[in-house]
């Protein structure tokens, strides 16, 4: 069941297990696809497959008033389903940078464009928080690195990816982080708005070539 200590009104947030593995699948591929429409992201599932585990913590979000879970859920599908892209507090993923130990890039299949997987009582999350744990590479010191932020496009501007951004900080900070760490793609706007706003740097570039 959802925990209740969560700093907006209408919304929970309860502490995911490796049992949600399929449903972080969903999320992460919505959150990709979100920024790429014709791309396949299904070789995702092979990058959760090696890195989601007890040691790299997953957080989801709920709504506890009006409409409910599911009916939310299902207009937020429609939303996307009908093209309505509302500007995001967060589409992100896995670390590749010059100060950070990498994270080797994802291969292998599942389908493109599906809603969470959840049981019929279950109720439907509307935001999402997977975190891990990077090596600065100039000073060797651990601290806390986001793989995942993302929140359906009809919950977003309302505040719930600053508040999961807040939780996370908190979360490194009792475990005796100094900092944390995330990639963010230059074309995603909002998201560099949200993270600059909250105090986060660009300490290094991730450079690439396309090779013909």
């Amino acid at each position: 069941m959802p925990n209740f200590d969560f700093p907006l009104d209408g919304y929970s947030i309860r502490r995911g297990s490796t049992l949600d593995k399929a449903l972080l699948v969903k999320f992460i591929q919505r959150t990709y696809q979100e920024l790429f429409p014709t791309q396949d992201f299904s070789h995702l599932a092979c990058t959760v497959e090696q890195y989601f585990s007890t040691d790299t913590p997953l957080w989801w979000v709920y709504e506890t008033q009006g409409t409910g879970n599911r009916e939310q859920g299902t207009e937020g599908r429609r939303q996307e389903a009908g093209g309505r892209r509302q500007e995001a507090g967060g589409k992100y993923f896995f670390p590749v940078t010059s100060h950070q130990s990498p994270v080797p890039s994802p291969q292998s299949p599942v389908t493109s464009h599906q809603s969470p997987v959840t049981s019929p009582q279950s109720p439907v999350p509307i935001a999402c928080l997977w975190a891990g744990n990077a090596i600065d590479q100039v000073t060797g010191d651990r601290h806390a690195h986001i793989f995942l932020l993302y929140v359906v496009p009809s919950h977003r501007r309302r505040g719930i990816a600053k508040a999961l951004m807040q939780h996370i900080e908190n979360w490194a900070k009792q475990r005796g982080d100094r900092q944390i760490g995330l990639q963010v793609f230059t074309s995603n706007t909002p998201a560099l708005n949200l993270y600059q706003n909250l105090g986060y740097q660009t300490q290094s570039l991730w450079m690439i070539k396309f090779i013909r």
